[in-house]
């Protein structure tokens, strides 16, 4: 018996379906992966945790970070000492691991590098994501710099409005199709693609995020998973939106972005802050 209630196991089986489906179309997303592997642990079903494992550990040499790799399969050791796969796995690390240096994504890289610290009294630049982004769009070559500017819109507006996204205000103004510019930025970004309408977002844990934060930066706590928060959005580089989130977090979760449909994730907004 695993304790859960009918309730919880259901909400466990759903999240195992939607993020079967996210990581066979995104192998090397280890975050989905994670969840992918509580969920099964939660479910008492050792085996499907296990192959997670595995999947998460090559996730990790996909990306040529070694150590966490490594980190993932001597876990795997603690339980199954004497699994070949993972035998085979580590003696290959050893192998690659002279010619083989860690190497994240440039956006990935980018996002994850600290914003300079302001001087005392000058202007505190909020960092809405909007350098990569353009970085992304307009030096990709996809829209050109005028359009950038006509699109992208710098809260913060009236108290209680949501901002439509970057991506649905280039969409509606027929400069690029929702589902390249989509495309383009989670092909780029990393970050796995998750539709609301197919998932049973926690309202409960929604409502005890800040309604201003969710409404103007277009953002949503949908889930909890471990010390993992789960949050869509349509800007995965807002670290303005992150801080916030974060602030908000009792918990302190690490925040695990998930790019949604901006209509679908505005529409789940406005029922949750209704």
């Amino acid at each position: 018996m695993n304790g859960l209630t009918p309730s919880e196991e259901t909400q466990l089986l759903q999240t195992i379906e939607m993020f079967e489906v996210i990581t066979q179309s995104q192998p090397h997303d280890y975050q989905s992966l994670e969840i992918l592997k509580e969920a099964y642990s939660k479910l008492g079903r050792a085996k499907e945790a296990v192959n997670t494992a595995k999947r998460i550990a090559e996730a990790y040499m996909q990306l040529g970070q070694l150590s966490s790799a490594i980190l993932e399969y001597e876990t795997i050791l603690q339980q199954y000492p004497d699994d070949p796969d993972v035998r085979r796995a580590l003696a290959e690390i050893e192998n690659k691991a002279a010619s083989m240096t860690a190497s994240p994504m440039p956006l990935e890289a980018e996002a994850a590098r600290p914003s300079a610290t302001a001087r005392p009294g000058a202007e505190v630049k909020v960092d809405d994501g909007r350098d990569l982004m353009h970085k992304l769009f307009v030096e990709g070559k996809h829209i050109t710099a005028g359009d950038f500017e006509l699109c992208w819109v710098t809260p913060p507006p009236a108290p209680g409005k949501i901002v439509d996204p970057f991506l649905q205000v280039l969409h509606d103004k027929n400069i690029l199709p929702l589902d390249k510019s989509m495309r383009l930025l989670c092909d780029k970004s990393g970050v796995a693609f998750l539709p609301l309408d197919r998932y049973d977002v926690d309202v409960e844990l929604a409502r005890k995020f800040p309604r201003d934060t969710c409404q103007r930066w277009c953002v949503l706590p949908i889930d909890r998973m471990s010390k993992s928060l789960m949050v869509a959005t349509c800007n995965p580089f807002n670290k303005q939106a992150a801080k916030e989130i974060t602030e908000a977090s009792k918990d302190k979760d690490r925040i695990i972005w998930y790019i949604s449909p901006p209509q679908e994730l505005i529409r789940v907004i406005k029922k949750i802050f209704k």
